[in-house]
Parts: structure tokens; C-alpha cells; sequence
């Protein structure tokens, strides 16, 4: 199969318009919808998006509304969904909206990419499913698609083969519904030509010409990707209670979880004596403590492996800010990787 033709196309539609999943961004087309939810969605399961999506339209229904918040109420909008960066690019996208294109999503390649946070594939989502524009938006789950089809094997993305990809499918776009195209093949990756297990060849429109599928080998295909093995980081995580109110900081605005706030904790296995020295260079004086139990949280290529201590601490604190948990919860986005420890704030 050399590349996807327009019969195939019109087979893959048909299965679509009856197959379609009811999400919610595909309700509207509107372009600020759909930079929301292929922002949200990237790297991020489909189920977890859904109820951010729908509390972040309710919240900022336009860009107008977007570009006005403040960047600490994007953020704890965002708490929990990760990738906090999405956020504050997203919210800088609209800004430049509002101010160099009246306020109305540009429909040009290069406008779009100037966006922060738009790359090639949100950038593509929005010219084919917004405005109906025939561009092809290459992910995992079509590359998967296209190796299976084309009987195409890969061990590593490039440039190279996102191109190539782009050009198998782009060649039977139906101009009548580039969108909805975009989207069949999105649902394909999802629901039928899955990443895991078998794929339910026997549902697929496009199994009678589908190389792998032929040779009988569907789940060969794209083929072996090298792991790389996650790090480990041991962190101490403290809550630091004075007066019924506890202690966060704001992490620094680059690296891991940039910008935002936590509760204070050290990067490695303290003694108690190490954690009496760190409070005493912050002007605090370790008055009690009391295990809190070890929890972990896994990035994308890092792995915390953490331990918690309730320490309630005296003096006059240098770089920490000490509020009520109600203060805490309600106001600051503090990052999923301390749920477990915010729990623990009463």
C-alpha cells in the first residue's frame, strides 16, 4: 500500500460518522476550543482531559476571557492535569491573539506557529478540524496507523517519518470534510489499530488493505522502541506547621514543575539533625515532627520516591509562606506529585 487512496478514505469516514466517540470538544469547531483541548491533550489520556476541558470553557468561555486571567488562575485550573507548561503557553497564545490578531485565531501556518505552545501537529488539528484545511496531524497513535497500513517499520520518530506519514494519508483528503478525516484517523488509532494487545482488525474499515494485517502480523508493527529507564530521586517532603497554617514556596521558573508552588522539600534521605540545620537557615527552629508516610509520583522520565514529615517549627521564616490549608487548596496550584501530602494539611 503506497499511500491511503479515496476510496479507503470515504471507507474510513463511513466507519467514522458511525463510529464517532462523543467527546465534548467535538460539539464545536470553534478554533479557541480546539487550541484548548489539543493543547490539554497532549501526553494526557483522553478521560483525564474531559472534566479539565469542561471547567476550563465554563471558566474562560472565549479568548478574550483567556488572555485577561491571571497566570496563578490558569494554573490552578490546570492543578492536577500536569505538563503545567500547556498552561502557561496556552495562556500566552491568547494574549498574543487578543493583541496582534484582533482577538481572532489566525488561519495561516506561519501565524499559527508563532503561537506559543502550538507545534506542528496542534498547529495542523486546528487548520484541518477549525477551519477545514487539509493538513494531516501526525502523532504516535497515526504513526502506529501508518506502519501498519504501509507495512513500514520504525524504531525511532524523525522528521523524516512524521513527513512520510503525512504524505500517505494526505493524499486522499476529502476536501468536502479535512476535519472529520483528521478525526476518523484519530479514532482509528484509539478505538481499533490500539498500542496495546490486538488490534480489532476485524472492525477495521481498512483491513483488506492493510500490509500487516495481510501478512498476519499486525502486532509487529511499527516495531521496537528502546525504553529509556526512568530516574529515581529520593525527596524528603515537609508540611511545616506553624500557628494551625503551613509552609509553601515557589519553585524556580525553569526545570521540572517551574513557577509553581509546593510544600518545601529536600532532594534526597535527611537525618533529623540535616532537617533541624535546614529549617535553622531559614530562621526556623524545629519544635516537633511526625512521620507522614512515603508516597510516589512518576513523570515522564523521572520517578520521586518520597518520604513526609508534619514539623512544627518556630521563628520567623525566610522565603516560605505560611497560610491556612483552606488558603492553600484554594489558591495555589500545587502540583500532583504532593497529593498525597495535601491531604494531610488538617
Amino acid at each position: 500500500m503506497v499511500a491511503m487512496d479515496k476510496n479507503q478514505a470515504e471507507l474510513l469516514l463511513a466507519w467514522y460518522r458511525q463510529n464517532e466517540r462523543p467527546l465534548p470538544w467535538r460539539k464545536d469547531a470553534d478554533p479557541y476550543r480546539v487550541l484548548v483541548s489539543e493543547t490539554m491533550l497532549q501526553q494526557t489520556r483522553i478521560e483525564a482531559v474531559k472534566p479539565y476541558y469542561e471547567r476550563f470553557l465554563q471558566t474562560f468561555p472565549s479568548i478574550q476571557d483567556l488572555a485577561k486571567a491571571s497566570e496563578e488562575e490558569v494554573l490552578k485550573l490546570w492543578q492536577g492535569l500536569g505538563y503545567y507548561s500547556r498552561a502557561r503557553n496556552l495562556r500566552k497564545a491568547a494574549i498574543l491573539i487578543c493583541s496582534s490578531y484582533g482577538g481572532i485565531m489566525p488561519q495561516e501556518t506561519a501565524s499559527l506557529s508563532r503561537l506559543p505552545g502550538v507545534g506542528e501537529y496542534t498547529r495542523n488539528a486546528i487548520l484541518s478540524i477549525a477551519f477545514q484545511k487539509p493538513f494531516i496531524a501526525v502523532d504516535g497513535n497515526l504513526l502506529r496507523v501508518y506502519a501498519r497500513l504501509s507495512g513500514k517499520r520504525f524504531s525511532e520518530i524523525t522528521v523524516v517519518l512524521k513527513r512520510d506519514a503525512g504524505s500517505f494519508f494526505s493524499k486522499a483528503f476529502p476536501l468536502s470534510a479535512p476535519g472529520d478525516y483528521n478525526q476518523a484517523l484519530m479514532d482509528l488509532g484509539e478505538l481499533i489499530c490500539v498500542p496495546t494487545g490486538s488490534p480489532l482488525c476485524e472492525e477495521c474499515p481498512l483491513a483488506s488493505s492493510c500490509v500487516a494485517h495481510r501478512l498476519g502480523n499486525e502486532e509487529s508493527y511499527p516495531g521496537k522502541r528502546t525504553k529509556k529507564e526512568k530516574k529515581s530521586w529520593d525527596v524528603d517532603v515537609f508540611l511545616l506547621e506553624m500557628n494551625g497554617r503551613f509552609a509553601i514556596e515557589k519553585r524556580e521558573d525553569k526545570g521540572l514543575l517551574a513557577g509553581l508552588y509546593q510544600f518545601p522539600n529536600i532532594p534526597e534521605r535527611t537525618s533529623r539533625k540535616k532537617r533541624e540545620k535546614w529549617l535553622q537557615e531559614r530562621g526556623l527552629i524545629l519544635c516537633e515532627e511526625t512521620p507522614l508516610g512515603e508516597a510516589k509520583h512518576v513523570f515522564t522520565h523521572l520517578i520521586w520516591n518520597m518520604r513526609g514529615f508534619r514539623i512544627r517549627v518556630q521563628g520567623k521564616a525566610r522565603g516560605l509562606l505560611f497560610l491556612s490549608p483552606k488558603e492553600i487548596r484554594e489558591g495555589y496550584s500545587i502540583p500532583s506529585a504532593f497529593s498525597y501530602y495535601l491531604k494531610q494539611l488538617d
